[in-house]
């Protein structure tokens, strides 16, 4: 099973509220379908099924591996390096 080698990245854990949309969407006029949050640097950006993909161009031009998604009910990460998604639990 692969896991993700990036943890040491992580930052940030909770989102924060409220959440008006993809950071460079909002700025440009753009659309996005889901959202992800950097967990190195709070950044809000869009996933690849968004025509921009800012999330993971985020991750690409920073080098901040890992990024969880930022939709109501949902608590997994991704690493974009690793290609792996996982949950962290609350201690």
């Amino acid at each position: 099973m692969t896991a993700c080698t990036h943890l040491d990245q992580i930052k940030l854990l909770e989102l924060p509220a409220p959440i008006e949309g993809c950071q460079e969407c909002l700025a440009s006029g753009g659309s996005w379908v889901h959202l992800r949050m950097c967990q190195s640097c709070g950044q809000i950006g869009c996933r690849d099924s968004s025509p921009n993909r800012h999330a993971s161009k985020h991750a690409a031009a920073s080098g901040h591996a890992v990024a969880r998604s930022a939709e109501p009910g949902e608590e997994w990460s991704w690493c974009y390096l690793d290609e792996v998604a996982f949950a962290i639990e609350a201690r």
